[in-house]
């Protein structure tokens, strides 16, 4: 345990120094924010020309509503998140072997599990601080550019506030119970890959494989963790809040599809988790 704790307090004392880890924390957020100012920019030029020609329809009105704009925006954070962690994941440990850094660390009698474990462990640290952030500036981003509200139509009110909230949180957990998987992915590549360069482009060419051939698989993709995370080509359950919180009541889910979501990013945690520990204590360093 205590070789454990110095080594997350090294590799924390680095990351605060590394422009990788900056750019994992910043980017999300930062890209959440550019979004909103094109999607805002593309609307009132929208908007100009429905008033010349005195157009009006139920998905302008709702063009106005935040909440659909703060789900795009946090769906589009966490796409950039996936694959910045997969690849720092994926990086990091391997880096530090061809550099031979990592024999000074385990000079200083810190185990190679133990190493891992605090890569591991500094990830989902950064990871969630970058959750935080991306959360905090989608928020203030859509309040900024649009109203927060319930969906209206003809007077009538067709989703509560409430339910708008109560739609977002559950997509937002499922949508972030997958990430633990993904750094745990790219921890695995990263040791069992011959150099840097090659267990990032493992990594990410792996995780786009997965996003292209998961569409082709049916219900057998709910197996396969990186369905349960937004992605360029999204199947989250999030995706289907954005056409709720719009006002759209022709989504359907099913209860196996959250099953899935629950376990089997933890099923593939554990065994990308335990891999990485088995192949880190066997590889030459």
């Amino acid at each position: 345990m205590n070789n454990l704790l110095a080594a997350l307090r090294l590799e924390l004392f680095l990351s605060r120094y590394s422009l990788a880890a900056k750019i994992v924390l910043l980017a999300p957020a930062f890209v959440c924010l550019a979004r909103f100012l094109l999607v805002w920019l593309n609307q009132a030029g929208q908007q100009a020309r429905a008033g010349l020609i005195g157009a009006d329809s139920f998905e302008l009105a709702q063009a106005q509503n935040a909440y659909g704009h703060f789900v795009d925006g946090m769906n589009t954070g966490l796409t950039i998140l996936a694959l910045f962690l997969v690849a720092l994941a994926a990086y990091d440990f391997s880096s530090e072997r061809d550099t031979g850094s990592i024999r000074h660390v385990l000079i200083r009698r810190a185990g190679r599990g133990s190493i891992v474990l605090a890569k591991l462990l500094q990830l989902h640290i950064l990871g969630l601080l970058s959750l935080v952030l991306l959360g905090l500036a989608a928020w203030a981003g859509s309040a900024f550019f649009w109203d927060f509200g319930p969906v209206v139509e003809d007077g009538f009110e067709l989703i509560g506030e409430d339910e708008i909230l109560y739609e977002i949180h559950l997509g937002l957990l499922m949508a972030v119970i997958p990430l633990p998987a993904v750094i745990a992915f790219g921890m695995l590549v990263s040791v069992a890959a011959q150099s840097a360069t090659q267990a990032v482009t493992l990594a990410l060419g792996a995780t786009l494989a997965m996003d292209i051939f998961k569409a082709l698989l049916g219900e057998r993709a709910w197996y396969l963790y990186a369905t349960f995370h937004p992605s360029l080509l999204d199947q989250s359950y999030l995706r289907e809040v954005s056409r709720l919180v719009r006002g759209f009541s022709d989504v359907l889910v099913e209860d196996r599809f959250f099953v899935f979501n629950e376990w089997a990013p933890a099923v593939s945690l554990l065994i990308f988790a335990l891999a990485a520990l088995f192949v880190a204590q066997r590889r030459s360093l």
